[in-house]
């Protein structure tokens, strides 16, 4: 299993509808709106053989409210 974080930014007053996409495809473990850069940040499980960018390109990126991502790929939790 693998494990990675999404920060998302949203266009201006898209937060929710953004987070409701997300938690309508049933892909994100872990939702959270936060602040500075990025406006969501949502946590990922993958199967060891998926693609995470392919993962991210096919899921996350479609939302047209999204105006940016950074991906940020984790080794292990502590």
């Amino acid at each position: 299993m693998q494990t990675f974080f999404v920060e998302i930014k949203c266009k201006l007053g898209q937060t929710y509808p953004v987070a409701s996409a997300l938690a309508d495809r049933e892909i994100a473990s872990e939702i959270y709106s936060t602040a500075g850069n990025y406006d969501i940040l949502a946590k990922f499980h993958v199967d060891d053989h998926v693609d995470i960018g392919h993962f991210v390109a096919e899921n996350v990126h479609p939302i047209p409210q999204i105006a940016d991502t950074r991906t940020i790929i984790t080794f292990k939790a502590f």
